[in-house]
């Protein structure tokens, strides 16, 4: 092409360089939620490539120039509307008024005709397939360019030869079909975006929910245990004390649906003192009947002086009856589980270990995702709320295991004392 091309290609680059910006304003407004980011603020863009194209214009010949201000204008009023266009419009017409010659004359003819035919194909626009909208602006752009172009050289003392009309023709085209192009896949990425932030938060809601009849399972289970128990010929004192573990364990049922009421509508949980010692034993005192039931002895390390941690008392206990039941769990043929608690200065550790099946590097890597699991049953969402209990505690769960010899789950949280508050 070897007519003004420089300035016309700096003319596309006006077009299509606002896109751009248009892709980054969407993608903050959905990415940081930004409320002070508008839709209507989109229009500008759109506005600047329009003033800037018709500002820089390229000169042809004997003081004709040439511009890209079309591709604006069939871009806001197909994808911003009629009043968005008549809003272009008026700019043009302004614009050209204040840059004089005989050509406001041709513009103020021309383009409200080619703005009322964008107008009646933006009705029916947007239920057009891409390719569709692809050919419609293809045949309605380069015939507004050959019209326009058959109009100054009749009505203008001008002769513009056949080859710069056509190169003219399909430079509109190529412009107007690129900026669509980049148009529409914006368009669809934000669509997108969209849909798949909506899945995520249905996704939310179905973890939610299905790991609330997850936690919610465990004292069941074990009530239901204590239940069965008293189907035997027991002393008077033995069937309270399940009668009371029982009723214990419905109570933390309860607890653990408020937990979950809680994550849906979160606030901001107050930590309490919790004696660790104090918590591990009467998770073992509630597990230990489970444990007997599957042929399972569990053996207990426990210092005699209480030791303090930062956490929520059932939900610390939650944690710990979800670990010691995987434990279980890992060993169908029975077995040993030794819980042991370690204490130095400035942390305590909780050692889990059983003689089960054991795992693999790479399923340890993946504890705590959501519905990862080692067992045939299960869904994984016990120990992932584990893990979630341990960090908001600021401790941690590390694990060592060999397959088929058994797995040992540490939880290390820091120690709590007094005087750090005095």
């Amino acid at each position: 092409m070897g007519f003004a091309s420089k300035e016309l290609l700096i003319n596309v680059l006006f077009v299509l360089l606002p896109l751009f910006f248009v892709q980054m304003f969407y993608l903050v407004k959905y990415t940081h939620q930004s409320k002070r980011l508008k839709n209507w603020m989109v229009a500008i863009f759109p506005v600047i490539s329009l003033v800037l194209c018709m500002l820089f214009p390229a000169p042809l010949m004997d003081g004709f120039v040439m511009d890209f201000r079309r591709i604006p204008l069939v871009l806001g009023v197909l994808y911003g509307g009629p009043w968005f266009g008549l809003l272009l419009l008026a700019l043009i017409l302004v614009i050209r008024f204040f840059q004089g010659g005989d050509g406001f004359v041709i513009t103020s003819i021309m383009y409200p005709l080619f703005t009322v035919i964008l107008i009646y194909l933006s009705k029916s626009y947007h239920m057009m397939s891409v390719k569709k909208r692809l050919l419609v602006v293809g045949l309605v752009l380069p015939a507004s360019e050959a019209a326009l172009l058959f109009i100054i050289t009749q009505l203008c003392p001008i002769k513009i030869p056949g080859m710069i009309q056509l190169q003219l023709i399909l430079l509109n085209m190529t412009a107007v079909f690129v900026a669509m192009v980049i148009w529409e896949i914006i368009r669809q990425n934000f669509e997108l975006m969209q849909k798949v932030a909506k899945a995520e938060k249905l996704e939310v809601v179905s973890h939610l929910a299905a790991s609330m009849s997850h936690e919610v399972r465990n004292p069941l289970t074990v009530t239901k245990g204590f239940m069965q128990l008293l189907y035997e010929d027991l002393p008077k004192d033995k069937q309270k004390d399940y009668l009371d573990l029982a009723i214990r364990e419905l109570d933390r049922s309860v607890e653990i649906i408020n937990d979950y009421l809680m994550f849906a509508r979160p606030s901001v949980e107050k930590m309490e003192k919790i004696d660790m010692r104090l918590e591990t034993q009467n998770s073992l005192n509630i597990m230990t009947p489970h444990a007997n039931m599957h042929g399972i002895t569990i053996v207990s390390v426990i210092p005699p002086a209480p030791i303090y941690v930062m956490g929520k008392t059932s939900q610390f206990e939650q944690c710990l009856v979800n670990m010691i039941k995987n434990a279980i769990e890992a060993m169908p043929d029975g077995g040993e589980i030794q819980v042991t608690i370690q204490s130095d200065r400035s942390t305590v550790s909780l050692m889990i270990e059983d003689s089960g099946e054991g795992m693999t590097i790479e399923q340890i890597n993946r504890l705590g995702e959501p519905y990862f699991t080692t067992k045939s049953k299960g869904t994984g969402l016990g120990m992932m709320v584990s893990y979630s209990i341990i960090q908001g505690m600021n401790g941690e769960i590390t694990v060592k295991s060999v397959k088929g010899k058994g797995s040992c789950f540490t939880i290390t949280l820091p120690v709590y004392y007094e005087r750090e508050n005095s």
